[in-house]
């Protein structure tokens, strides 16, 4: 192994979801058995550094000041999803269910881990629901510790107007899932989240 090839993998394993095998097989690719593929890989990162930004808005992703979804007319503008994350807010939109207006934290409160108030995007979470006509607040954040906490944030310190109806997102069983193999507070989420069966 080469020091060029080895930094290379190193800088791979380094991205989320690659370990040192996954890094490795991608330098190869893309320098042994796919080597055009590397000059539209580096041209494309660089484009992307030098155009996309976040939205000044929601925080998502934008080549514009505002997305595509702040920009979009037909969406319901009196809904408010707020999401830890840009890759939340795709999952969410892919499932083509809700239809309103989405705000990224890019993260959640922990302490531990040094991320308090001011690393996340809640001052304009609390300019958007003081100056846009927001009727709910969905809190579509982890079933864990640090998304509890957060969510608690929120609703003390950021949501002033308390006619604004807040909803928490169900959890439970995935689809296709067996009981057996749920954990406790997955049977928890589930059981404290069902509904009405007609």
């Amino acid at each position: 192994m080469t020091p060029s090839f080895e930094k290379l993998q190193n800088e791979l394993k380094q991205l989320p979801g690659l370990g040192r095998r996954s890094a490795e097989r991608i330098a190869l690719d893309l320098l042994v058995v796919k080597p055009d593929r590397l000059d539209n890989l580096v041209k494309s990162l660089q484009t992307a550094a030098e155009k996309v930004k976040q939205c000044e808005i929601c925080g998502n992703l934008t080549e514009d000041d505002k997305c595509s979804i702040c920009n979009d007319a037909t969406r319901d503008k009196f809904t408010l999803c707020v999401v830890e994350e840009i890759t939340d807010m795709f999952a969410i939109d892919r499932s083509e269910v809700y239809k309103g207006l989405y705000h990224i934290l890019h993260g959640k409160l922990s302490p531990i881990n040094g991320v308090g108030p001011d690393a996340l995007n809640f001052n304009s979470l609390k300019s958007r629901i003081v100056s846009e006509d927001i009727n709910e607040i969905i809190l579509s954040l982890s079933n864990d510790i640090e998304g509890e906490a957060t969510c608690h944030f929120i609703q003390e310190n950021i949501i002033e107007d308390k006619s604004i109806n807040v909803t928490r997102i169900g959890f439970g069983l995935p689809s296709g899932g067996d009981i057996v193999y749920a954990d406790a507070v997955t049977l928890r989420s589930a059981l404290e989240s069902r509904k009405s069966y007609k």
